[in-house]
């Protein structure tokens, strides 16, 4: 299976210009908890449940990431039927499971400060809704590949 190198190498500048942006949000949000908590101190505590889930999706999307980084890798070495890169395809299912739930949890806590201060929380549980809708078609579209790639392989494994 031959595959352009300049397709692969223009993924893998994206993942990396991803991962970039993860690190800038990762070192920015301290610094935004803290002058939040400074303007509202009476709902700081807040604060900790939402930092939790970020650096959670955060921690998620990178070891994705890195795995999809992997997975483009095996693809330019013309090892896409293997065993590695179903285990890649594998993990990156698990990662966005994870960031789905870690939305949820980052919902709820929303909801729940919403109530206790008496805002409407529509428009950022809109964005998170969208946010979990666009993180299943992913997961879709991980397991639609899985699916034959795995079939492949065991096919394999019984003619050898």
């Amino acid at each position: 299976m031959m595959v352009k190198r300049g397709s692969t190498t223009f993924l893998k500048v994206i993942i990396f210009l991803i991962g970039i942006g993860m690190l800038a949000l990762c070192i920015w949000l301290p610094e935004a908890a803290v002058r939040d908590a400074r303007v509202h101190p009476d709902t700081a505590y807040f604060l900790i449940p939402f930092l939790v889930c970020a650096y959670g999706f955060c921690i998620s999307l990178s070891v994705a990431l890195y795995q999809a980084y992997k997975l483009l890798t095996y693809i330019e070495k013309s090892h896409a039927f293997s065993e590695s890169s179903l285990n890649s395809l594998k993990i990156i299912k698990k990662c966005a499971f994870t960031v789905i739930f870690l939305i949820l949890l980052g919902l709820v806590n929303l909801k729940v400060l919403s109530i206790v201060t008496g805002d409407d929380p529509a428009g950022p549980i809109s964005l998170g809704l969208m946010g979990i809708f666009v993180i299943s078609i992913i997961t879709a579209i991980m397991d639609v590949l899985q699916k034959p790639l795995k079939n492949f392989l065991e096919l394999n494994t019984e003619n050898d």
